[in-house]
């Protein structure tokens, strides 16, 4: 597979196949070249400024206008119904979701996608959502677009082929990729399969401003990959599904041709990955903490300067340095909402029952903190030099909303740690009034 690189860039491809696909010097001619439709995709409004204007040209075969009706599909257990279980301030923490074995119970990433979490509401075009996928086979003759916002999809288990009409994206375990609003795409997976969704409305994401930082650092703009363009020019005399998730429901209409016919493209709006190798961390090297918006990968930011509808952060392995400092987490009360995952590893706050496929939700202004044996270890540690979170990949969606966990989180899924509370029962007083 082939990318090109640039976060935001105005990228061109053409399928080598058919040089010379993208017109010249305009977007919409009479006739476009090897007789392709001309068809735009607007990520933003026609009138938004310049530096936040999105959108692409995709020259096609036939135009995506050529479909059946839409009508509901029951299929999935997507929701942004938050007010279908009384609400939870506690902290709460999932053990690994469970993947269905194939041949039993068959499941593609539309059928396997659950939501977990959330605020908001997609009609209004701001929220957020926070989805499971698991999933055991790939999606055939059937592709899936969101109307309602983008996709941030986090693999953590078994690598994802995404087919879209921009071209093909291969994104494995410690990679990211984000499908944007109304962006049609397959996944093909290669066995059992497991990862994370944080989808926001509303907003798309962008690279955090750097401020003091400078020029360089965080997860730099030409890391950032976009697929090449590769047509399809396939009949499916059966059908072929399209699925449209709109205003938070499922609903699917037949054509009987590929989506993947867009022969070139050119444009700033783009699905795209990254590798979280990539990222070059910034840390305190004296004392203290440094804040973890240091760890920001990308944000979707609302209309409050500094205040993010979601920050995607990661937390990668890094060296810890600080003199006179308990290294790991502080204890913490939080105006945000945090969810965390972890891809691959021992989280250093919690290295028993935060596990790789699981997750933990602490609540807007609910207490978290590493566990009592975390404590006692840091507190007590020689203060040298030190590699942290080796061959671990922890995760944050961190929100500005109070996120609802749904009746499938809390308890369809049967994935509910409801012991998590005791591993801070163990931490007890050292206040001594009399040794300062």
């Amino acid at each position: 597979l082939q990318y090109m690189s640039g976060f935001g860039n105005e990228h061109a491809s053409e399928d080598p196949r058919c040089p010379g696909a993208l017109p010249e010097g305009q977007n919409n001619p009479q006739v476009c070249p090897y007789g392709l439709y001309a068809e735009q995709l607007s990520g933003s409004a026609f009138t938004c400024p310049r530096a936040t204007n999105r959108r692409s040209w995709l020259y096609r075969i036939l135009p995506s206008v050529c479909h059946k009706p839409f009508k509901p599909l029951e299929e999935g257990h997507l929701t942004h119904d938050w007010d279908e279980i009384e609400p939870d301030p506690n902290q709460l923490r999932w053990k690994p979701f469970e993947i269905p074995k194939a041949p039993q119970n068959k499941m593609d990433f539309v059928s396997g996608l659950h939501t977990l979490c959330g605020a908001g509401e997609p009609r209004g075009r701001n929220g957020i959502a926070i989805h499971i996928f698991v999933c055991n086979t790939s999606m055939t003759d059937r592709c899936l677009y969101n109307s309602d916002g983008d996709f941030l999809i986090v693999p953590q288990q078994g690598k994802l082929l995404i087919t879209t009409e921009f071209g093909k994206m291969l994104v494995e375990p410690n990679e990211i990729c984000v499908i944007q609003q109304g962006m049609r795409f397959s996944v093909e997976v290669f066995g059992e399969t497991r990862g994370y969704v944080l989808e926001v409305y509303g907003a798309h994401f962008e690279l955090p401003d750097l401020g003091p930082i400078g020029a360089n650092g965080l997860a730099n703009p030409r890391d950032f990959l976009v697929p090449v363009a590769c047509y399809e020019d396939r009949q499916v005399p059966g059908g072929y599904t399209v699925i449209s998730k709109y205003q938070g429901k499922l609903f699917a209409a037949q054509q009987d041709y590929s989506p993947y016919n867009v022969v070139a493209w050119h444009g700033n709006y783009t699905p795209y990955k990254y590798h979280l190798e990539k990222f070059m961390v910034i840390n305190a090297v004296a004392f203290d903490h440094a804040d973890p918006s240091i760890f920001t990968v990308l944000t979707a930011k609302t209309t409050r300067a500094g205040v993010a509808l979601a920050d995607f952060v990661i937390f990668p392995p890094r060296w810890g340095v600080a003199n006179n400092t308990f290294r790991p987490p502080y204890y913490h009360r939080n105006c945000m909402s945090e969810f965390m995952g972890l891809i691959k590893g021992h989280y250093e706050a919690k290295e028993e029952g935060f596990q790789p496929g699981g997750g933990s939700l602490h609540s807007m202004m609910t207490p978290h903190g590493p566990d009592a044996d975390c404590f006692e270890k840091a507190s007590k540690a020689k203060l040298e030099p030190e590699r942290v979170a080796d061959g671990t990949m922890a995760f944050m969606f961190e929100s500005s909303l109070s996120l609802a966990v749904t009746k499938w989180g809390l308890q369809t899924s049967n994935r509910l740690d409801k012991n998590y509370y005791k591993c801070w029962e163990p931490l007890k007083s050292h206040f001594n009034p009399k040794c300062k």
